[in-house]
């Protein structure tokens, strides 16, 4: 027992002050370093398209997200993931499109952001779902009977990641979970001379989680049959999270990522210890935000409070960075609270 309960002096004295407050809330805060955009890049040049589930997202073309990056930027914004939402019909069985710049959107785009945006940081989510017509994140070899092969798809999956950083991509996100794909990319990455410029993010620990239905919808990348849980992590494993974050420290991975957010900060905490000097990622998906968008429209509490407080339990649990789409919400608030 502490000797302060012991004799009975309480706690209220060490936390009265606001002052006092902040030195009670180490690593806590909330700085445009904390902070990663994640947009959606539409086939349509000129696309500036709502997503009815997630109130206030939209898919951005080339010709548009410069416009609406720049505000973002002249905020504090320091790194942005790009997803691609390319047209149904460039899709097939292996996503040949993904790195076509007449077929994809993303190419072109990595190229305008670096230009117009030269401090910047952008990353590139690598997954064959988007681009594939089965909407799986892996090769489906037509006997194979719904089964993925993993081995053409980290090969796949390394090709396109090599493209995106030749293109200017300066963070390969792969969220694919298919076993040994962050080896087979930072060996590919290497082979192409860009292993030292150009680190991984892997989406380490990532659930077959309920919460990603309003990013399937964003990004059209729902699989046409089935489901992912034969390679995306079952909700109850703790053990089988650490072990994906270890296996792919031991392939190299520069940083780590926690998929869904705030279900899962139990594992964020377990993960940020174990691999202490690996930066922290926590994805605040889709459905995160639209619950929290969603509940402040029914009146049950006040958005950016309830923002705030989500952010700041992901610091606390042991996050470095956070992936949100409140980023420029946030942005905005932070720049108008440090004018006052």
């Amino acid at each position: 027992m502490a000797s302060g309960s012991k004799f009975g002096f309480g706690l209220h004295s060490g936390f009265g002050h606001p002052v006092l407050r902040q030195w009670q809330e180490n690593n806590t805060q909330i700085s445009a370093s904390n902070l990663m955009y994640p947009v959606f890049i539409s086939h349509d040049p000129n696309g500036e398209e709502e997503i009815p589930s997630m109130p206030g997202v939209k898919r951005w073309g080339l010709n548009t997200i410069t416009t609406h990056l720049k505000p973002i930027v002249e905020n504090g914004l320091t790194s942005i993931l790009i997803f691609g939402v390319p047209k149904t019909d460039v899709k097939d069985e292996t996503g040949s499109a993904a790195e076509d710049p007449k077929r994809s959107p993303v190419v072109p785009v990595i190229q305008l952001i670096r230009k117009a945006f030269p401090n910047l940081l952008v990353a590139c989510d690598v997954c064959l779902c988007t681009w594939t017509n089965h909407g799986h994140c892996g090769i489906i070899p037509q006997d194979a009977n719904g089964q993925i092969d993993n081995a053409a798809s980290i090969k796949r999956l390394a090709q396109i990641a090599v493209a995106f950083a030749r293109a200017g991509c300066q963070v390969i996100a792969p969220s694919d979970m298919m076993d040994g794909r962050v080896l087979a990319i930072k060996t590919a990455l290497k082979e192409a001379n860009l292993g030292r410029q150009v680190p991984v993010l892997s989406y380490s620990s990532k659930f077959a989680s309920c919460l990603y239905g309003p990013f399937r919808d964003a990004a059209g990348s729902a699989p046409s049959f089935g489901d992912r849980k034969t390679y995306q992590l079952p909700l109850g494993s703790a053990g089988l999270a650490i072990r994906a974050a270890d296996r792919d420290v031991e392939e190299g991975a520069d940083m780590l990522m926690v998929k869904p957010g705030i279900f899962y900060l139990d594992l964020i905490s377990k993960i940020k210890e174990r691999h202490p000097n690996h930066p922290m990622f926590a994805y605040q998906v889709s459905g995160e935000y639209s619950m929290l968008v969603r509940g402040s429209e029914a009146g049950l509490f006040d958005l950016d409070t309830a923002i705030m407080e989500a952010l700041r339990s992901f610091r606390r649990a042991g996050t470095d960075v956070i992936i949100s789409y409140f980023t420029p919400r946030v942005l905005e608030n932070l720049r108008i609270s440090q004018k006052v």
